[in-house]
């Protein structure tokens, strides 16, 4: 039976050894390399597997010395001999510490800070700037005081309700587009690894189970002043010397969406041929649109030339018009109004303010009961998307010298709608300019 090794090796044995494993005793080696490099290993054998551990360097600056090798060795052999597989338990302790690192990592990881990395990575795709706008208000107006510092793992549902309760039933528009976002930032927040389980913000099942769903009527299309208002409100916005007055009154005579006029680019229109032609990346059914110029709307881009700069609209410092200047503009007409006496720009069956999306209501009413143009013109005035595939296929034109007709009819009520009576196009007239 060979004789069982008992430090036999020495600090000069250490230093001088040559390439191969050198036994101490009690299962320390010392592993010496081809390269001269050298290393303490701890030899055990474990439910019949023989296995080794590595204990550190045997030489350079963070050299274990002999001693303290036999140290470590004795104090592994204390643990096998308890049943204890070292290697398994220096991967646990490795676990739990990353595994708490990771922790106090997420812990730091605020609501707002997840928010602002969902907008910044997504916002390129919405091609509405006040849809951009209105994501980073809504979440500044309502959701960062709550819970924009809070760590995006912690939040619960009563945070989620916190926001959505005080708003629910007096602006559910707002909040129902809110509770939608704080989903989605919540699921990116999941997908990330910085929280686990279920969505608080969720509706189907569990929102959808607390608070009272949003009635149709609150759905409803967007607050529009009456079409025999459009004369006097268009008079109103004449007295008004903004930009943003000169914005919504081109917008109501193009019967164009907001987006699409605060976007609007010198390059786009053609003063020779009356017509301003938006780009299919800029139209919500991403298709290019022709609109022809009336004389009033062209009147308003020659006031505007000699600005110069790229944006048809301009703000204060030089750059397009805030996608909020139309809107500012008209909450102040509608609380002159109501101060002057007056009962401010109202839609009569919303009971609301109007909005400057209205507008194109206000025309589409006014196309219905005043004129007696045929349908597929009043929606390419308005650049609605044709639901019927077969009649798209086969539609050739955009009736762009006929929709001129319309849209010169349209500036003319603006400007005189007050005379109802002598605002209403003879069906012969138009019955004649259609067919010709």
């Amino acid at each position: 039976m060979p004789r069982k090794l008992s430090n036999a090796l020495s600090s000069m044995a250490v230093k001088n050894a040559k390439p191969g494993r050198h036994a101490d005793g009690g299962g320390l080696h010392l592993l010496v390399k081809e390269t001269g490099a050298r290393s303490w290993v701890y030899r055990f054998m474990l439910n019949g597997k023989s296995r080794d551990v590595g204990l550190g360097a045997a030489s350079g600056t963070d050299a274990i010395s002999l001693a303290n090798a036999r140290n470590a060795a004795a104090a592994l052999r204390v643990k096998v001999k308890a049943g204890i597989d070292p290697l398994e338990e220096r991967d646990r302790i490795a676990n739990e510490a990353l595994a708490s690192a990771q922790a106090a990592k997420i812990a730091g990881i605020t609501f707002k800070a997840v928010a602002g990395a969902y907008i910044t990575a997504n916002e390129a795709s919405w091609r509405n700037p006040k849809h951009r706008q209105q994501w980073r208000n809504t979440l500044a107006s309502y959701v960062y005081p709550v819970i924009g510092d809070l760590p995006v793992a912690e939040i619960g549902t009563a945070h989620v309700l916190q926001i959505l309760e005080p708003i629910w039933n007096s602006k559910p528009e707002t909040a129902s587009r809110i509770r939608g976002r704080i989903e989605t930032i919540l699921d990116s927040a999941k997908a990330r690894g910085y929280r686990q389980g279920e969505n608080p913000a969720r509706w189907r099942g569990h929102i959808a189970s607390i608070l009272p769903p949003r009635s149709r009527l609150s759905r409803g299309h967007h607050p529009a002043l009456p079409y025999d208002q459009i004369g006097e409100f268009c008079s109103a916005l004449h007295s008004r010397e903004a930009m943003a007055a000169l914005a919504l009154e081109f917008t109501i005579l193009t019967a164009a969406r907001s987006g699409e006029v605060i976007g609007a680019t010198w390059g786009e229109v053609d003063f020779a041929s009356g017509v301003w032609r938006i780009p299919a990346e800029r139209m919500k059914g991403s298709k290019e649109h022709r609109v022809p110029l009336s004389g009033r709307a062209r009147e308003i881009l020659e006031s505007l030339k000699p600005q110069g700069g790229k944006w048809l609209f301009t703000g204060p410092k030089g750059g397009k018009l805030s996608s909020m200047a139309m809107a500012m503009l008209l909450r102040r007409m509608n609380e002159a109004s109501i101060a002057a006496g007056g009962i401010g720009y109202i839609d009569p069956k919303q009971k609301r303010m109007v909005t400057v999306h209205g507008f194109r209501s206000s025309f589409r009413d006014w196309t219905e009961e005043r004129t007696a143009y045929p349908s597929e013109m009043k929606e390419m005035a308005l650049a609605h998307t044709i639901g019927n595939k077969a009649e798209a296929a086969y539609r050739r034109t955009d009736m762009i010298e006929k929709r001129r007709r319309l849209m010169d009819d349209w500036a003319a009520y603006c400007a005189n709608a007050h005379k109802a009576a002598a605002t209403v196009t003879p069906i012969r007239t138009i019955a004649s300019t259609v067919s010709g």
